[in-house]
């Protein structure tokens, strides 16, 4: 058994190759090697939003608000308790409204970026 504390794991900033604007994520879980999934809570200033981009193994979002577009789609809004399930391979992006932060905590088993546009 492991036990993580809150807030005992560094927060770092969104790189820039991933994210516009000012990104914070804070670690969760990070997988053992026999596991596919790690976790962590992500916090988008408004307007800061992810890349266009792929999961090999999908995504999982539990959200406080904010919107969420897949390729081709429209963009879609998020609100409080919302879970979005992304599928594997499907190129997404997600982030803040322009006036209004966004929180999520995902799962994931791995990022591809995709090439905007």
């Amino acid at each position: 058994m492991d036990i993580k504390r809150s807030g005992s794991q560094p927060s770092g900033l969104g790189p820039g190759e991933y994210f516009t604007g000012t990104v914070r994520i804070d670690p969760l879980f990070e997988a053992p090697d026999t596991a596919r999934v790690r976790g962590a809570s992500v916090t988008f200033e408004p307007c800061a939003r992810t890349a266009w981009h792929t999961h090999p193994l999908g995504q999982t979002l539990i959200v406080t608000a904010g919107r969420v577009q897949r390729w081709g789609g429209p963009i879609e809004e998020i609100r409080p308790g919302d879970v979005v399930s992304i599928g594997a391979g499907e190129k997404h992006w997600h982030g803040a409204t322009p006036t209004t932060a966004k929180r999520r905590n995902q799962h994931l088993g791995g990022l591809r970026p995709a090439s905007a546009c």
